[in-house]
């Protein structure tokens, strides 16, 4: 018996020996603790601002915690011009546009250059990658020309396709090398079995692919629903704004001075529909992006 107690004693006293941390493994903790907290900062700041009295958000020097306890910057950002529910359903809709055409052009793209043997395809992928090198500033003027002549300024469907022509190049690349770290074995057994190529890209592929296309969905949603320049150029009426425009025509308060209470309230309120779907799908979006960015 007393053979074993000792037995059960070593191991134990073995296990806190590889628990316990060392020096440097404190130090990296130290540092992801304070960078997290330099990361949060500016929200908790946000939100405090946000609760205060429109007089205290607006005091100088200001002071970071309030005083008093107010929802009135929260109630005025819900009814300012066309409603927050306006400003939101246009967001939720152009960026769920935005989602389905990138997943939808992205995933015949990625799997047509991962899969197929043409000639030139390296020199086609390299050409679809080449937009992320332009500044899309210097795209916006002319596109808004050109929606002007077909009817698409102040539409949401004009708007989708400019947030999709921003994050295409970035998906297709994603899409392309997530496809390409599937086993060929996977697909010539397919092929065996007589799948067409389209079969193949929806029935094997694209399931085996989630983690990627929820990456690609990902930064869509995020991209669109923080876009500002292309909704500011393309839209002019209230009832067809999105999130960001609401963010600037909220924040101007009485005589033209600034309302820092209401801005912070509709910055925070901006933000939690991005960290709820990157919290949602976080786990998705490391695999999906390990996937498809190491070749």
């Amino acid at each position: 018996m007393s053979l074993a107690m000792r037995a059960v004693a070593a191991q134990s006293h073995a296990i806190s020996e590889r628990r316990r941390l060392s020096p440097s493994a404190w130090l990296v903790a130290a540092a992801c603790v304070a960078v997290m907290a330099i990361m949060a900062a500016p929200l908790v700041f946000s939100f405090l601002a946000s609760i205060k009295s429109t007089a205290e958000a607006s005091a100088s020097p200001p002071d970071y915690l309030p005083h008093t306890f107010s929802l009135e910057n929260y109630a005025r950002v819900f009814d300012h011009q066309a409603g927050l529910a306006s400003y939101v359903g246009n967001s939720l809709l152009v960026a769920l546009m935005a989602i389905a055409a990138c997943i939808g052009l992205a995933a015949p793209a990625g799997y047509g250059l991962a899969r197929f043997t043409t000639r030139g395809k390296e020199i086609a992928f390299l050409l679809l990658l080449a937009p992320m090198m332009i500044p899309y500033q210097a795209l916006l003027t002319p596109l808004y020309l050109d929606f002007a002549k077909v009817g698409l300024v102040n539409s949401h469907i004009g708007l989708a396709i400019v947030h999709t022509i921003l994050q295409l190049p970035f998906s297709i690349y994603l899409m392309r090398n997530s496809f390409e770290a599937i086993p060929r074995e996977i697909e010539e057994a397919a092929m065996i079995d007589g799948c067409s190529a389209w079969r193949r890209l929806t029935q094997i592929f694209m399931p085996l692919a989630v983690p990627a296309l929820v990456t690609v969905a990902l930064f869509a949603f995020i991209m669109s629903w923080n876009e500002f320049l292309g909704a500011l150029i393309l839209m002019n009426e209230e009832s067809a704004f999105t999130v960001p425009i609401l963010l600037v025509s909220v924040r101007t308060g009485d005589h033209g001075a600034i309302n820092w209470g209401s801005l912070q309230a509709s910055v925070v309120i901006s933000v939690i529909p991005c960290l709820v779907v990157y919290l949602a799908l976080q786990r998705y979006y490391i695999s999906g992006l390990l996937s498809g960015g190491v070749k």
